[in-house]
């Protein structure tokens, strides 16, 4: 699918026009109710006007697995787990049975490996490591596989690269993992060798890639690049984009909105932030003629020659693939200490683009669903439910354009233990351009560790805000440029990361009730003028569009 600026500007405006008139959006999915016009603001009028190039807004119409497609490929079915000896008895360890299901879709080239109602005891790890591969259950509701072992049981104590004694199990790996094999394998053996990972798209010592060509000077929010050399480069084909920071932090600063803020802020200590660089953008090539070079999404960001910028190989993906219809749900077992927990995880995916899990629910683990240089999937009609999580979603190690919609994080059922943590709807390292989008946490916040996320939205979205934000100082700032907050409803009236026109640079915080600074109190990480807007503040629900992602939706050319 791909758009053109005059299409999606057509459909920008029509939203607009459908939110002051209460008339249909012809080109966009409905923003407004019919006879229930809502308010406009001035920053959304401004953003059709420019929307892929806006100082406070970031374009995210394209996130999510195939930019966005409401339809997850249906994939004939190839295997059921019954016939490689799983029983839905409650007892017999099902494990063995699924991964040889999994593998033997693998070897077919893909497929759906059904899983029928019933409950499935598994004693180790689901793995999808294969490409254009569904593992499909009957329904969250009808089939459920019951864990009954830890990550650091089933592989070993998982160390932090950044010293200390965390268990990096606090915020990878998952009872049901998406990534690639080869991926998957190298990633295992490191833990088992206690030589603690890099965990994205370039290997164990971000060191698997090679120059495809260079890229010459963009600016953000162009669909199209200039290039060296064409010649590896062809329509369907996964690159990065890397930029390599300079010493005096320019690609951070220009991440945070440029400035004089960003240029004062002190870089130099920030050494976990600094490792997260240089910034590997996952994108497929659209079309190649001669030396232009068209992408599926816009550039995030400037591309200057101060930052070395080219296009690169990276490890193999896991694309094409899905996990659906389904709870998985651990043994129930007390929270562990903050950054002490075992493992009992729900579903990760890891180097995976155009991925997705639809009508997942996970109950009793210590981390929900997470993206680990993950681009461009999806989780829809996902849930975290039961005794309480550490992270009930977390997206991190430089994790773009992806969606989350239609979640929701129930109340625990069990009061937390002491010393335990709840953060919520997490973002971090990096990670750009990713999408939250109707959700009703009835726990927890929005969630950022630090690490310089930037141009993330979220949007219509009910939260009881009673979670903390974590993150290290060496990790440096909260939040860097375009982080939207967009029609937020907040039941029990805490400030907390919602109301975010103080905090964040080059920020908009739209359609938000009227909330209140207390609990853990933030400053800002830049001085001066953040350039942050604030509109509708005190209102709830009335903002049009009343989706900011939605009303960014395009149609298809």
């Amino acid at each position: 699918m791909s758009i053109t600026r005059r299409g999606l500007l057509g459909s920008a405006v029509a939203v607009a026009a459908a939110a002051v008139t209460g008339g249909p959006a012809t080109a966009a999915t409905a923003v407004a109710r019919p006879h229930d016009p809502g308010r406009v603001p001035t920053v959304w009028r401004e953003f059709t006007r420019t929307p892929f190039t806006h100082p406070q807004i970031p374009y995210v119409g394209r996130a999510g697995h195939r930019g966005g497609s409401a339809r997850f490929p249906r994939r004939p079915v190839v295997a059921d787990v019954r016939a490689y000896g799983a029983v839905a008895d409650g007892t017999t360890d099902c494990a063995p049975a699924i991964n040889r299901a999994i593998a033997a879709a693998g070897r077919a080239g893909g497929g759906t490996v059904l899983i029928p109602p019933g409950t499935f005891r598994i004693d180790d790890l689901i793995r999808m490591g294969h490409s254009n591969v569904v593992l499909r259950g009957a329904g969250s509701d009808r089939t459920k596989l019951y864990a009954t072992r830890n990550l650091t049981e089933l592989i070993g104590v998982y160390g932090s690269r950044y010293g200390g004694d965390k268990s990096s199990w606090s915020w990878a790996g998952g009872l049901i993992w998406l990534a690639p094999t080869a991926r998957w394998d190298s990633l295992v053996a490191a833990i088992k060798d206690k030589a603690w990972p890099f965990e994205g798209w370039t290997g164990n010592k971000r060191d698997e890639w090679e120059t495809l060509t260079t890229v010459a000077p963009a600016t953000r929010g162009s669909w199209s690049v200039t290039v060296a050399d064409p010649r590896g480069l062809k329509p369907g084909r996964l690159v990065l984009l890397r930029l390599a920071d300079d010493a005096d932090h320019t690609l951070l600063e220009h991440m945070a909105g440029g400035g004089p803020g960003p240029e004062a802020y002190y870089w130099d200590d920030k050494t976990k932030l600094t490792s997260y660089v240089p910034y590997e953008w996952p994108v497929r090539i659209a079309r190649v003629r001669g030396r232009k070079v068209t992408l599926e999404r816009p550039l995030p960001l400037d591309v200057r020659p101060e930052w070395d910028p080219r296009l690169t190989t990276h490890v193999e993906p896991l694309t094409g693939s899905g996990v659906e219809g389904l709870t998985l749900e651990a043994v129930e077992t007390p929270q562990s200490p903050h950054l002490l927990d075992k493992g009992y995880n729900g579903v990760v995916l890891q180097c995976a683009y155009d991925c997705w899990v639809d009508d997942v629910t996970v109950r009793h683990v210590d981390n929900g669903f997470g993206f680990v240089a993950a681009s461009a999937c999806t989780l829809r009609r996902t849930r975290v439910a039961g005794r309480g999580s550490h992270h009930p979603y977390f997206c991190r190690e430089g994790s773009h354009d992806n969606l989350v919609e239609d979640f929701t994080i129930e109340q625990r059922t069990v009061p937390a233990p002491p010393n335990t943590q709840l953060h919520g709807i997490n973002v971090e390292g990096l990670s750009s351009y990713n999408v939250w989008s109707r959700g009703d946490l009835r726990m927890g916040t929005f969630d950022s560790h630090r690490g310089l996320p930037f141009a993330n939205v979220r949007t219509d979205i009910t939260v009881d805000n009673n979670g903390r934000h974590g993150g290290d100082a060496s990790a440096g700032p909260l939040f860097g440029a375009r982080f939207t907050h967009w029609n937020i409803r907040v039941t029990n009236g805490r400030a907390g990361l919602m109301k975010i026109d103080g905090l964040a640079p080059y920020s908009a915080t739209v359609g938000l009730n009227e909330v209140t600074e207390f609990d853990q109190i933030d400053v800002p990480d830049f001085t001066g003028d953040l350039h942050s807007r604030l509109e509708l503040y005190g209102t709830t629900d009335v903002v049009r569009p009343r989706n900011l992602y939605e009303a960014q939706r395009a149609p298809a050319r």
